[in-house]
């Protein structure tokens, strides 16, 4: 037998009843408390129909006396109501939207005790997850509008609120945000009980409420009363397949942390960047953003956006590790390994490593899960701190990173263009380790290192070939050797300097890489006693276009950054001083 809708009305619920019920309405076989809810509606309904008709003093106190046995109604109808689908609610009980949008408008209702969780939880029942027909999706933009109401739509003038709360001795102004702060501790509560059920799927919360849920925050998120309940979402973790919040949730509170606009803990932005991929991308997209600008920034300044972005905090699990990585070297590659670039990713590494010794989380993963293309030894070699061995004991260790690295990239060279690029990442993470090579071949009086000589090379073109690599090898072999037998010249000129980094017209072998040369320049100018009295001189020939002056500015800066390891304090106050002499025009130091 069938009941056929006819009846018409100006509510909005009505037009929602054929959306759910498809025209007509199956009478089902019901359960004794469906049943028993079925009538409890109609009750109810006439109650609420009565309310909203009248606002005398007589009405509300009618509803005073019926608001603990409707709370105790709405209860139950959740418990029921739960354990449906929407469709399946709309046969059973085709009354139900008018009466929870009835009391969604009461608004003693709604201040009464935790009437506003079961109207919540209720209304979640009726969302349909995944909406087949445009009068299904119609119907859960309705709900939603209810519940944003509920949630956020606190009125100090209405009359009847006002005689409520004046009964119980507060003013509104003083009740309302003690009533929100109670609704959101409620909810935080039961998704706390929710979580710690874990498998008992009869205390679980519904994955179609959580997503209900999420969905209803977007517009709230940035209100204050509201953060211990984003936080909760965030932190909530089902045993479900698929994820239970929504995306609009994640992008909401994503971009409401990266503007600032909310604080949140950090195990909140770990669960939000491990639990969704767009908003970790777009994290570290907008830190990139503000390390690469147009302006540029000096490292110490990049150093407290990197620790402010919690990226470092969050990377100290692997797989948030591994986005982060995969995106510098992305953009490692579009620029072709600019230095920027890589003092960003340096920088980022050391803020990792400062992360991990306070969380003491080093031999919580291995490093292969951090540098899954890198051979074990060499990425253990790399991963220690250079400037924390002795500097007696620091040339053995850097021989053997260099011997693990020729071996890694000349073994593969043949048959891959992989392999050596993955090495040369994985060094560009420590950059210490190449400070620390020029820093040893500028102290050598005997003949230099081949193994730092070719460590140096393939950190700065690592695209050549291993023939051409070592014909750079000797050619950087000749340069270093014709600028340490100026150092015992005496005196020494800039004018000098600068004529022995040139290589002889007539050598046919392909120059340095004038990056490298430079570096090596710079170096024995800060380094070198016999450096510091003609280094302005030296610095300004060299600086004459705007794109090598960036680059020694860049070079000096990194110098400060890493003075306390690497150098002594008058090569410190040098680089400051040549440092400020290019910033500030051609003045001299």
């Amino acid at each position: 037998m069938t009941e056929f809708v006819t009846e018409q009305n100006h509510h909005p619920w009505r037009k929602f009843e054929a959306a759910g019920r498809g025209v007509a309405v199956l009478r089902l076989e019901m359960t004794p408390d469906a049943a028993d809810l079925a009538s409890d509606c109609q009750f109810w309904l006439q109650k609420l129909s009565v309310w909203e008709q009248a606002s005398s003093k007589e009405t509300q106190q009618d509803t005073c006396l019926h608001l603990s046995r409707f709370q105790e109604f709405l209860k139950q109808m959740y418990e029921i109501l739960k354990e449906m689908d929407s469709r399946e609610i709309l046969e059973r009980f085709p009354k139900i939207g008018q009466l929870l949008a009835k009391t969604c408008w009461n608004p003693l209702i709604l201040a009464y005790d935790e009437s506003q969780k079961f109207l919540v939880w209720c209304l979640c029942c009726l969302m349909n997850k995944e909406p087949r027909t445009p009068g299904e999706s119609e119907l859960n933009f309705w709900i939603r509008g209810l519940l944003s109401h509920v949630l956020s739509a606190f009125r100090f003038d209405v009359k009847e609120v006002a005689l409520f709360t004046e009964s119980l001795g507060y003013e509104p102004v003083d009740y309302w945000p003690s009533l929100l702060k109670n609704m959101v501790l409620s909810l935080v509560s039961e998704l706390r009980e929710s979580h710690l059920n874990g498998l008992n799927t009869q205390s679980r919360m519904a994955p179609e409420r959580m997503m209900c849920l999420s969905q209803v925050c977007v517009p709230l998120i940035t209100l204050p009363d509201f953060e211990p309940l984003v936080e909760a979402l965030l932190t909530y973790h089902g045993h479900e397949p698929q994820e239970v919040l929504s995306p609009e949730f994640f992008d909401a509170v994503n971009e409401a942390f990266l503007s600032k606009r909310i604080i949140l803990p950090m195990c909140s932005v770990v669960s939000l960047w491990f639990r969704h991929l767009p908003s970790l991308e777009k994290a570290v997209l907008h830190l990139f953003e503000k390390l690469l600008s147009s302006k540029r920034n000096c490292l110490r300044e990049m150093e407290c956006c990197v620790k402010e972005s919690l990226l470092p905090q969050a990377a100290c699990h692997p797989a948030i590790f591994r986005i982060v990585d995969e995106m510098f070297r992305s953009v490692l590659l579009e620029t072709d390994g600019a230095p920027e670039v890589l003092a960003a990713l340096q920088i980022f590494m050391s803020c990792l490593a400062e992360a991990l010794e306070k969380e003491h989380k080093q031999m919580k993963f291995s490093l292969k899960t951090y540098f899954p293309y890198g051979a074990p030894s060499l990425t253990a070699m790399l991963s220690q701190r250079p400037e924390a061995i002795p500097q007696r004991h620091r040339l053995q260790p850097l021989l053997h990173i260099s011997q693990l690295l020729r071996e890694a990239v000349e073994d593969h060279t043949h048959g891959s263009q992989r392999d050596p690029f993955e090495s040369w990442f994985l060094l560009t993470h420590f950059g210490g380790w190449v400070d620390l090579a020029v820093e040893q071949l500028l102290q050598k009086e005997a003949e230099p290192p081949a193994d730092l000589l070719w460590l140096l090379v393939f950190y700065y073109s690592p695209q050549d070939g291993s023939q051409q690599r070592a014909q750079t090898v000797v050619e950087l072999k000749a340069l270093l050797n014709r600028l340490l037998m100026l150092l015992r010249s005496d005196p020494l000129s800039a004018a000098d300097l600068q004529k022995a980094a040139e290589s002889p017209s007539a050598d046919p072998r392909p120059p340095i890489c004038r990056q490298l040369v430079r570096r090596l320049l710079l170096s024995l100018l800060l380094w070198t006693p016999e450096g510091h009295a003609v280094a302005w001189e030296a610095v300004t020939h060299m600086a004459h276009t705007d794109a090598v002056t960036h680059e020694i500015v860049g070079f000096l800066d990194q110098i400060l950054y890493r003075s306390d390891h690497f150098c002594a304090e008058a090569s410190r106050k040098l680089a400051g001083e040549l440092l400020q002499g290019l910033s500030s025009g051609p003045a001299r130091v």
